[in-house]
């Protein structure tokens, strides 16, 4: 299968969210193309994420999106692979290999130290493929999170 990866801009941002919103809906929430739209429209316009798209004959199958952070101990940026989703249709096919890779590939292109991410414990696939792309686990941290009632 032939694709490519592409850095994302506002202009794909209608194919951006379709696949935005699989991926919540993949994650147990409801589906709203809209809300996740304007959510993507935000980081875009804000310049707070940056997104890779992949592309095979003319269709955006997945995508990758990466938040800036900074590293205490080692006193560099780094970046949050927060989310990744290929299309159902196009799994299995080395796409998310891919996007990994070029994550990689960015964190080289901006200086960072490296990729953080975390995923639910019976995601099988993702925890199957991250190790398996040079991820390690870390198993000394607890993440605790505090959610507002905004």
């Amino acid at each position: 299968m032939n694709y490519s990866i592409k850095k994302a801009s506002l202009e794909d941002l209608d194919e951006a969210a379709e696949l935005f919103n699989l991926y919540r809906v993949f994650y147990r929430q409801e589906s709203d193309v809209e809300k996740g739209k304007a959510f993507l429209k935000e980081r875009f316009l804000n310049s707070e994420s940056d997104i890779f798209l992949v592309v095979t004959d003319d269709k955006v199958v997945g995508f990758v999106q990466l938040y800036k952070l900074f590293h205490y101990t080692k006193l560099q940026k780094q970046w949050l692979l927060s989310d990744l989703f290929v299309h159902p249709g196009y799994r299995g096919k080395g796409i998310s290999v891919a996007l990994i890779d070029r994550s990689k590939q960015w964190c080289e292109e901006t200086g960072a130290c490296g990729l953080m991410l975390e995923t639910e414990k019976t995601n099988d696939i993702g925890n199957t493929l991250y190790p398996r792309c040079g991820f390690e686990y870390d198993g000394l941290h607890n993440y605790y999170y505090w959610w507002s009632q905004i």
